[in-house]
């Protein structure tokens, strides 16, 4: 990192990647090309669950290639007078492995406690109802690093 004094520790780094909104991965399509696509996620264990359709442009980015970028940007806030931005981020950089069977049961478990805190029984219920049409994966995280202005 090139401005060390931005720098954050672990402790805040994933504390950001936890609480994030949501998260830009990035793969390397089986052409060659960039691509990127936000995506809901949950972190369990240390590790970054997401799901998705069971195929697609990014299903078949990550199977060709596992190796992954993923970025996650916290508190923002221009500073127009000062031609800049505060703001927080993390960057993981990892690798990406389909979850089956329990481990995807607790991803989309996950999910929902994140994302629908308020509505669990129903969303278990959802799980239950949706669970074989759709494919959970995990990065797992080979290095992260945070970083904050402001």
């Amino acid at each position: 990192m090139r401005r060390k004094d931005r720098m954050l520790t672990e402790a805040k780094t994933l504390s950001i990647l936890e609480k994030g909104g949501h998260g830009i991965l990035s793969v390397i399509s089986p052409e060659g090309g960039p691509y990127g696509v936000p995506l809901n996620y949950c972190l369990l264990g240390g590790c970054i669950y997401f799901h998705c359709a069971a195929e697609g442009r990014m299903v078949g980015s990550i199977t060709a290639n596992p190796g992954v970028s993923f970025c996650v940007l916290g508190k923002s806030k221009v500073i127009p007078d000062k031609f800049s931005t505060d703001y927080e981020s993390c960057v993981v950089q990892g690798r990406v492995s389909e979850s089956f069977g329990e481990e995807k049961q607790s991803a989309l478990e996950g999910l929902i406690r994140k994302y629908s805190a308020d509505f669990i029984a129903e969303g278990l219920k959802y799980i239950e109802r949706c669970r074989d049409q759709a494919r959970v994966f995990k990065i797992t995280v080979e290095s992260i690093s945070g970083k904050a202005r402001g």
